[in-house]
């Protein structure tokens, strides 16, 4: 445990992003996982969830969750996937 102020201070605040983080990580798996599963049972609401992926996928690049590259490569192989499936 630290000693110095400004070193609990970075212990909480770890601890409070970490959080958060593990809170936006999880909602994007689980809208990715919901969105591959509708394009390949062939859903109707597959353009949707692909959608709603996407918003999450630029959401958690705005806020510092994963780089803006990682970002666009998962849209672009959502996308890739979706088209295949048409």
């Amino acid at each position: 445990m630290p000693n110095i102020a400004s070193a609990k201070k970075r212990v909480r605040v770890t601890k409070t992003k970490t959080l958060r983080n593990k809170m936006i990580k999880s909602d994007l798996k689980t809208a990715l996982k919901t969105a591959v599963c509708a394009i390949k049972d062939g859903l109707e609401n597959k353009e949707d969830a692909v959608i709603l992926a996407s918003k999450k996928l630029d959401k958690a690049g705005a806020k510092g969750v994963f780089h803006k590259n990682k970002v666009a490569r998962k849209k672009s192989q959502l996308q890739k996937l979706l088209n295949s499936s048409k």
